[in-house]
């Protein structure tokens, strides 16, 4: 095998953050909105809002626990030290 095709077969595939749009869409197929989960965690409505735009752990879990997934398959770019 040629040393570039080598590299490209060891590369494992770029893994990409859900776009915003998807994460509400699925929060609202599993019966949530980020406002109800907001109220629902003891925050004031609008808080885990912020998980959208930044890192933030512990709304992540909240987001991910919702959809039912982990927090790493919705943002594999902020936990790149998970595997799949």
């Amino acid at each position: 095998m040629p040393l570039s095709s080598k590299r490209l077969a060891d590369r494992q595939p770029v893994r990409r953050d859900w776009h915003s749009a998807d994460i509400v869409a699925a929060l609202k197929k599993a019966g949530w909105s980020l406002r109800q989960l907001s109220v629902a965690n003891d925050y004031k409505p609008g808080t885990l809002n912020l998980a959208m735009r930044k890192k933030w752990p512990k709304a992540e879990s909240i987001i991910a626990k919702a959809i039912g997934l982990p927090p790493w398959a919705i943002w594999p770019s902020r936990y790149p030290d998970r595997q799949h």
